[in-house]
């Protein structure tokens, strides 16, 4: 295919808002292939990546005689232009920054069939096939071989322009590029992201322990592991600690698309208003977000966390009502520990309360996170006004 299709793609792909795009063969990514059979063996895998591995690797198993993938990349915001001062009463929570502003999948599909339709204008007999990180390929591996920029230690892609604040997507296509050259590996020796980490999910070669990634753990729908809950502090959905240590990340802040552009009320939540939130009103506040994908039930679980994270005395009565109200055994069970860390002094009554609960109690785990929660309010001393 000749060069000048290429330039015009490229050309067109600015007008579009395309930040980065780079080209590359189709050929397998079968050089990833040992790597990813050690993660799963290890079990290092999430469950959320494409199942089939083979597909993961062979653009052939996906689309018919593959010759090109083109990839893309969008750069985000990394700040808040007016973020909530902090309220001891009105504690907030806080969404990662891939998920400010509208789904990024939405938005990266949106670019990707815009070029598409460029696409086909010039070479109208052309097929392709787009994808965001829900797809079969590996983006960062796409992106990386692309030449968009170079997979770190935290296994994000880095880029020149945009550090790693940036989404990723790609498409599949039966014309012919000449590929794009390869950008370097630039980590050097830092290890600042390897020794931030707090559950140590990064394992120094761009690989991740999914399990144990704290963006992981606030997207899981059951009870979170006690080890994780104070690493995740007061973030609800995601984590960035990796990205936020990151040299190549430092006085990056993109804000180029409006789509993108995050408000306070949506990524610093306010705590105890998320406890009770409807479906209703939880749909129209974070339905648009990519935050928002797996439902209220884990983001809740999350704001329980973070009020305890806080020692928010102020929300003792509202997780009192969600531990004896609530329909959910795993809320009712988190809200009892939540209780046992925030309340300061023993309190009987608050003792009796928690006991009566657990009573009522039939899920294993529940009553085991309550009789936690009970053992460790009947260990607390008394204030010293009434030694």
């Amino acid at each position: 295919m000749s060069q000048t299709l290429k330039e015009k793609i490229k050309l067109a792909a600015k007008e579009i808002g395309i930040d980065k795009i780079g080209f590359t063969t189709a050929e397998p990514f079968d050089h990833l292939k040992e790597s990813l059979e050690e993660q799963q063996a290890a079990g290092h895998s999430t469950g959320f990546e494409h199942r089939v591995l083979e597909e993961r690797l062979y653009p052939e198993k996906i689309f018919d005689r593959p010759k090109s993938i083109i990839s893309i990349a969008l750069a985000y915001p990394s700040k808040l232009n007016n973020p909530f001062p902090q309220d001891k009463e009105n504690r907030r929570g806080s969404f990662a920054r891939a998920s400010w502003g509208i789904d990024y999948h939405d938005i990266l599909r949106d670019r990707m069939n815009k070029l598409i339709d460029f696409i086909k204008e010039e070479a109208s007999t052309a097929t392709f096939k787009p994808m965001v990180d829900t797809g079969e390929l590996i983006d960062v591996a796409t992106a990386e071989r692309a030449g968009l920029g170079f997979i770190g230690r935290n296994g994000l892609l880095i880029t020149k322009e945009f550090g790693s604040y940036v989404y990723l997507g790609e498409i599949i296509t039966d014309l012919e590029f000449e590929s794009d050259e390869r950008v370097p590996f630039g980590c050097g020796d830092c290890m600042r992201c390897i020794t931030a980490c707090p559950p140590s999910a990064l394992l120094g070669d761009g690989r991740i322990n999914g399990r144990v990634c704290l963006s992981y753990q606030t997207q899981t729908k059951g009870y979170m592991e006690e080890k994780y809950r104070r690493q995740i502090t007061h973030v609800i959905y995601g984590c960035d600690i990796c990205q936020l240590v990151c040299p190549y990340n430092q006085g990056i802040d993109s804000h180029i698309h409006p789509e993108m552009e995050p408000t306070p009320e949506e990524v610093q939540p306010a705590l105890k208003p998320l406890l009770t939130i409807s479906n209703k009103d939880f749909k129209e506040q974070f339905g648009h977000m990519a935050g928002s994908w797996r439902g209220k039930k884990p983001l809740q679980r999350n704001a329980i966390i973070a009020l305890a994270n806080y020692r928010d005395q102020t929300a003792l009565p509202q997780l009192i009502e969600v531990m004896e109200e609530d329909p959910r055994p795993m809320i009712r069970g988190t809200a009892a520990w939540a209780i046992g860390q925030i309340q300061r002094y023993k309190n009987e009554a608050l003792i009796e309360c928690v006991a009566d609960q657990l009573a009522k109690e039939t899920d294993p785990e529940t009553v085991e996170e309550m009789t936690k929660a009970l053992e460790t309010l009947r260990t607390k001393r008394l204030p010293r006004s009434m030694r």
